[in-house]
């Protein structure tokens, strides 16, 4: 028995070798797979800008000082607070109204080069500024530009990255949707419009010890403040195009100073529009699309 078991142990080494190297190729084969669908799934996606990737988790700073608030008095004040009480047949006519101004606001890309008076940009930006933000922290910063020839070398940058968003980085589908509202690479309101907004959020601010402070939810807090900077504009009869420049972020932060800790958000050209604007004429979904009551 001795000997028939000794005799089939080399052909049992040699079977579990086999399928070891089975195993192996298997893994290997499974690894290789799992690659190309990563690959593949990031060619799908190239134009993710790492600036406008959502920020919004909480991050625990290594140094938490264990609970203390951040360069700021331990005590706020409180006020009593009152606004006005409007009757019912008022809140109804206000709501109707401010819908109906709202519901004119359109994305115009044919801006006029009139003069809009800075004080005017001044007072939206305040208004965008009554946003709310996590533990009141405001991560926000507006960089209003009227200068000529910064506001080219803008436009230079964006068409650049934008050329090639459109060749190579967005994908078909992507392009084939924005055909029907007659958008490509060229952005001449950037030259045109008498103001450029570009907002950035604060993915994190500097206490005066060096100290990195939190700022909780930075991206919803500056959308919150993009809406409420929409609506101001809309109120006092300008218009804008909403922008989101690609890949542009780093270049554009680089050439209006500003530092690591802010990520370029949004750019709004800001104008009156032009004689011969147009505008695709586009329908909102209805009430009955957009709500649900519970």
């Amino acid at each position: 028995m001795a000997m028939v078991f000794s005799s089939l142990t080399p052909v049992f080494i040699a079977i579990i070798c086999v399928l070891i190297g089975l195993l192996l190729k298997s893994s290997k084969r499974n690894t290789k797979q799992e690659e190309s669908k990563t690959h593949k799934k990031a060619a799908s996606r190239p134009w993710v800008d790492e600036d406008l990737k959502d920020s919004t988790e909480l991050h625990v700073e290594e140094d938490d000082d264990g609970g203390e608030w951040q360069g700021l008095e331990d005590n706020i004040v409180h006020i009593p607070f009152s606004m006005e009480h409007y009757s019912e047949e008022d809140m109804v006519k206000r709501s109707k109204d401010f819908y109906e101004l709202l519901n004119k606001r359109r994305s115009v890309r044919f801006i006029s080069d009139e003069p809009v008076p800075r004080e005017v940009i001044d007072n939206v930006i305040k208004t965008a500024g009554t946003a709310p933000s996590g533990a009141h922290t405001e991560p926000w910063t507006f960089v209003v530009v009227e200068d000529a020839e910064i506001k080219h070398q803008i436009r230079e940058i964006i068409e650049e990255e934008e050329e090639i968003n459109y060749e190579k980085r967005m994908g078909d589908r992507w392009v084939n949707d924005l055909k029907r509202l007659r958008t490509n690479w060229i952005k001449e309101y950037l030259d045109t419009a008498p103001y450029l907004i570009l907002i950035f959020k604060q993915v994190h601010g500097m206490l005066p010890d060096g100290k990195k402070k939190t700022h909780y939810y930075n991206e919803i807090s500056v959308s919150i403040a993009c809406g409420i900077l929409l609506a101001a504009l809309q109120n006092v009869g300008l218009v804008t195009v909403t922008t989101t420049p690609l890949n542009c972020g780093p270049r554009l932060r680089v050439l209006l100073q500003r530092p690591v800790n802010e990520k370029l958000l949004l750019l709004l050209p800001v104008g009156y529009p032009s004689k011969t604007a147009t505008v695709p004429d586009l329908t909102r979904k209805p009430l009955e699309d957009i709500m649900v009551t519970i």
